[in-house]
């Protein structure tokens, strides 16, 4: 792998409703910012294309495709992870036989370095901890605890990516502080996208906010460290993170489902009219 100044890096974020793409390493020589969700599947690829030719990259010169692999939105991990699989595939050459290695990306990690980011552009202290917060939908919020310190922010999570109710996160949090560590007086940073969602219900959780949002630049940055820490991995191994497995059922399972709640109503009545 090259010297970290000269990877030429592609990288995807699509596990929010913006879709992120940028080329560079580790900052961007073309980057691109739009609407994702349900448009990510069908802008990705165009993206991609016109930035490697913004960049005058051809794909096969890519040392690496770095893409956030969750957690966020189902359809938008799964296009990301899809799209990153194909291309490293379609990459082949003598120096990647087997396509080109492939860096999957916690999406809370880079939202808290986004976060990190933005506070340094502004001349901000970052706080010992950052909490990066998406919102999951469905009243729950996508966490990871963080820590920051004068080499930056720690890759690996003081507690890891899970699905936390807005009105237990102050408990959780404080479950995953270190020794010495608290949540009062500055020491953590409540970063993300579910201040207007769920506002209200977090309210008494100590720590300033910094919305954001996690980011193909952020990951541009991230990736030097990753993958001189053999992060990286082959196409085929490449797999999205769901943190929360199911959001729907299958029809079976409704039914399932619906049957159950019909003996628990036969039940209650039997017993009312006993």
């Amino acid at each position: 792998m090259p010297a970290a100044t000269a990877l030429k890096l592609l990288a995807i974020e699509t596990s929010t409703d913006t879709l992120s793409v940028a080329v560079g390493c580790p900052m961007p020589l073309a980057s691109h910012t739009g609407p994702g969700a349900a448009q990510a599947s069908a802008a990705l690829l165009p993206t991609v294309q016109a930035l490697l030719a913004q960049a005058g990259w051809p794909l096969a010169a890519l040392d690496a495709i770095v893409f956030a692999r969750g957690p966020g939105a189902f359809t938008g991990l799964r296009t990301a992870c899809a799209v990153a699989q194909g291309l490293a595939y379609g990459a082949r050459s003598d120096a990647h036989p087997g396509g080109l290695p492939v860096l999957p990306v916690d999406s809370l990690l880079a939202l808290a370095d986004e976060a990190c980011h933005q506070r340094a552009q502004s001349g901000q202290p970052v706080p010992p901890l950052v909490a990066a917060l998406l919102d999951a939908r469905m009243d729950e919020i996508y966490v990871a605890l963080y820590a920051h310190g004068p080499q930056g922010l720690t890759t690996e999570p003081l507690a890891p990516p899970r699905l936390c109710a807005p009105a237990d996160l102050g408990d959780w949090l404080q479950q995953g502080l270190p020794a010495g560590c608290s949540l009062a007086a500055g020491g953590c940073l409540l970063a993300g996208n579910v201040f207007e969602v769920y506002g209200a219900q977090i309210s008494d959780v100590p720590g300033e906010r910094q919305p954001a949002l996690p980011t193909a630049d952020a990951l541009l940055r991230l990736a030097p460290g990753l993958l001189a820490a053999g992060a990286a991995v082959a196409a085929q191994d490449a797999l999205p993170l769901y943190v929360r497995d199911k959001v729907a059922q299958t029809t079976a399972e409704r039914e399932t489902l619906r049957q159950a709640q019909i003996a628990r109503l036969a039940e209650q009545t039997q017993g009312s009219e006993a």
